[in-house]
């Protein structure tokens, strides 16, 4: 039992599999999910991406269904069937009425349980994630982010693309995806999230009765540790008319005690039109069209990391600019209207988060996983409403610690020359 209040509810079934409710009676929907606590993290060298493309292979047919089947299937119902890779997770969900969930539960249970790992599916399914690189290697501001990802996580698997390489996604085959499957995918390795109209007692049981003969298992968590890498990297690229900035630092871990003053800061620096980054090097300079901070905590590290795209002339100024910013986070606590206005921005973002039963259903289940326990939207409201100026600058002079910051520059450099004694702040 957990959260009366809210109507969540939590189940483990006999396999370790973990089931988790809320109900939310004036929707007619329902959105589910199967996370799998395991992601591009976990991977050897030898294998990267093979998480995404499990991911993919899940979806082109069972042993009972086609991948048209499952297609025409969800279409039939108004469903919506999806799936991502992330670092440390994979996550299967669907939204459907809330009178279909039999039909929306049993072809999302079908398809995570029973993949076939056709050959000939494989071969087009490599063809496919292959594009996918290509894709990602010709989007600019996706491209930096990697490059940036690689240099700051440094020979761990933290630092390999999702997506994983030309050679890697090259080199798997159905044995290696099978194993990964049989490897990963059981009871003690997934949470099931539901939330929308439907009843906790009722769904569980339909959930064990679906996985009862899954295997059994503990929790894999043979994540190395990783430590960041603060390198300054240029990559020249002449058919970019801009250059594209990512400059970073270690940030705390999703758990860490010091999250909403993290969280705060973040918001303050970079996360939305009224930020200091914003407002100060796109508004009132012109020198950007985009640029904005992001927090990515996971389980044992984490990273804040500015993004901006410029023109090669000016790159070096923006970088002073982010620099300037972050030196007056350090040397200055925020008014109290700033702070407050940060505080009203996270509280509106989460509020609003909670009218979708996707980010609920989400939200159930990453709270499962990195905490263990469930923190209402109002506890974290108010943990948030805690936090003081002077408790946003001591982060700030923990984080901006001028030895620590990584920066990565791609585009037209023309010359461009940036050296660590400039990144002082």
């Amino acid at each position: 039992m957990m959260n009366p209040e809210r109507n969540l509810r939590r189940t483990v079934l006999p396999n370790g599999l973990i089931v988790l409710t809320e109900r939310m009676e004036h929707l007619s929907s329902v959105a589910m999910g199967v996370w799998i606590k395991s992601g591009s993290r976990c991977e050897p060298a030898e294998t990267n991406g093979i998480s995404h493309f499990v991911e993919h292979m899940l979806f082109k047919g069972t042993r009972s269904r086609t991948a048209q089947h499952i297609a025409r299937e969800m279409d039939s119902i108004g469903g919506n069937l999806d799936a991502f890779t992330g670092k440390e997770t994979i996550c299967f969900n669907v939204k459907s009425l809330s009178d279909h969930v039999p039909i929306a539960l049993d072809v999302l249970a079908d398809l995570v349980l029973n993949p076939t790992f056709a050959d000939a599916d494989i071969e087009r399914e490599r063809g496919v994630i292959l594009e996918e690189i290509k894709i990602d290697e010709d989007n600019p501001d996706v491209l930096v982010h990697e490059l940036f990802t690689q240099s700051f996580w440094k020979d761990h698997p933290l630092g390999w693309p999702i997506l994983g390489t030309k050679a890697t996604v090259s080199g798997l085959d159905r044995d290696k995806l099978l194993g990964y499957h049989v490897d990963r995918f059981h009871g003690g390795n997934i949470v099931f999230s539901a939330a929308g109209n439907l009843d906790h007692d009722r769904f569980a049981e339909e959930v064990a009765g679906k996985f009862q003969n899954l295997a059994g298992g503990a929790t894999l968590h043979e994540l190395p540790a990783p430590e960041a890498s603060a390198r300054v990297v240029l990559r020249n690229k002449k058919s970019l008319e801009q250059v594209q900035i990512c400059l970073g630092v270690p940030a705390p871990p999703v758990t860490d005690e010091n999250r909403y003053a993290t969280l705060i800061l973040n918001t303050v620096l970079g996360g939305g039109m009224s930020s200091r980054l914003f407002q100060t090097i796109r508004e009132e300079r012109g020198m950007v069209y985009s640029i904005y901070s992001d927090l990515s905590p996971l389980r044992d590290a984490g990273t804040l990391c500015v993004y901006a795209g410029t023109s090669a002339g000016k790159a070096l100024e923006v970088v002073d600019l982010i620099l300037a910013e972050l030196r007056l986070l350090k040397e200055e606590p925020l008014a109290a209207d700033e702070l407050s206005r940060a505080k009203d921005q996270i509280r509106g973002n989460i509020l609003m988060g909670l009218e979708s039963s996707n980010a609920r259903m989400a939200n159930l289940a990453r709270q499962e996983m990195y905490f263990g326990q469930f923190f209402s939207a109002e506890e974290v409201i108010e943990r948030i409403g805690e936090v003081t100026a002077a408790q946003v600058q001591a982060m700030a002079q923990r984080l901006f610690d001028p030895s620590r910051i990584a920066v990565t520059l791609l585009g037209r450099l023309d010359g461009v020359k940036l050296n660590r004694a400039r990144l002082e702040c």
